[in-house]
């Protein structure tokens, strides 16, 4: 039994694996949420009936990524499939633990005066949009890529890396907490097509580029005959068509909400 995915120099098997790190992350995040709910509140989620279940979504989709047979396929076999990691730990699953997180929880968490004013420097979405696009680049180099993800500790380290920029990133979009000071919705709309524009030269590297980028994936064992140019370019237009699919997806609802709020506005002033 491993403790996390990493890269390993064998033939890729069909054979399931355990990990228990990964097992061990899915019971600390269901059972601290749970437990906490029990603790903190004496209402618990009585008032945000649809929370629990978004929350426990979004767990799944990190368990889906990190978990056999994704999470080693992605660690040290097909950089098409650590792509879907990233957009599983970056893009899907923070916006659903944001969601599935009572106000009381964030609030309680953020309590302390350090928590408050760290909380609130990253959710300025200057800072978020900056953060989020670093840790994106930072984590795609070659040198962080090779170097990291063939321990299980590198490993860890890149996905943890993923899902705390997904919360920052997503936080000025999705934060419910009012003293936070979330961005109006036009604000929302132009920070999400604005992150549009930065992932695409990863992705342009990766689908352009006539030769292996990385030497990890370069050198994995085959599978299906892909070769690693096929699989890089594979890669390269999921992060660019499946990344921007969501982010103007959500844009896309964000504006429709927009309306409607606008509108229920004029009507009450009428």
């Amino acid at each position: 039994m491993n403790w996390w995915c990493a890269a390993q120099d064998t033939a890729w098997s069909w054979t399931w694996q355990p990990y228990a790190g990964v097992w061990l992350m899915v019971v600390v995040l269901l059972g601290a949420r749970f437990l906490l709910a029990r603790v903190w509140s004496t209402a618990a989620d009585s008032n945000e009936p649809g929370r629990p279940l978004l929350y426990v979504v979004g767990v799944f989709i990190l368990w889906t990524a990190a978990d056999w047979p994704i999470g080693p396929l992605g660690a040290g076999y097909l950089l098409s499939v650590h792509t879907v990691q990233y957009i599983l730990f970056a893009f899907v699953a923070p916006p659903l633990l944001i969601a599935g997180t009572p106000k009381w929880l964030w609030r309680r968490l953020i309590q302390p005066d350090w928590a408050f004013k760290t909380a609130w420097t990253l959710t300025r979405p200057l800072v978020a949009f900056l953060f989020f696009n670093v840790v994106l680049l930072a984590t795609h180099l070659p040198s962080v890529v090779d170097g990291l993800t063939a321990s299980q500790l590198g490993s860890f380290a890149v996905d943890m890396s993923w899902l705390g920029a997904g919360i920052v990133f997503w936080w000025p979009i999705l934060g419910p907490l009012p003293e936070l000071k979330p961005m109006p919705y036009p604000g929302r709309i132009v920070y999400l097509i604005a992150n549009v524009f930065i992932p695409t030269v990863p992705a342009a590297f990766l689908t352009y580029a006539r030769y292996p980028i990385y030497a990890l994936y370069e050198l994995a064992p085959p599978i299906n005959n892909l070769t690693a140019v096929e699989d890089q370019q594979i890669a390269g237009m999921i992060m660019k068509i499946v990344g921007g699919f969501i982010v103007f997806g959500i844009a896309s609802v964000l504006f429709f909400k927009w309306a409607s709020h606008e509108e229920r506005a004029e009507t009450e002033q009428a």
